[in-house]
């Protein structure tokens, strides 16, 4: 806890702090790691994760990825189900960042405009 900040609420503490929530820490880290595997950087960790989407009409960013469809709606918790939503909504400038740092940074600006 930082002194001075232990009367204020949650939200003000991360406000006053410049941290974000727990939640869009954790999404950050998601959308880290899907870039690294996308760009090679963690080529054989993530063999086959992900598919591309193999389309030319995409929207958004130019690095759609396939979606994959289920029965349960438990795997839909799964890293490479939950966190392709997410990276469709990235802007185009973020996925299309040339290096990891760049994306960092894009991605933060992304995030900081998010409610």
């Amino acid at each position: 806890m930082i002194r001075g900040l232990e009367h204020l609420c949650y939200e003000d503490r991360l406000k006053e702090s410049g941290l974000f929530s727990l939640e869009k820490r954790r999404l950050r880290g998601d959308l880290i790691a899907v870039y690294q595997y996308l760009t090679g950087a963690c080529k054989k960790v993530g063999e086959g994760l992900f598919t591309r989407a193999c389309s030319d009409r995409t929207r958004g960013n130019s690095l759609q990825l396939k979606e994959g469809r289920f029965r349960l709606n438990i795997r839909n918790k799964l890293f490479t189900v939950s966190v392709v939503r997410h990276w469709h909504r990235s802007p185009r400038e973020a996925v299309d960042a040339p290096s990891l740092e760049v994306f960092k940074a894009r991605l933060d600006g992304a995030l900081s405009n998010l409610v």
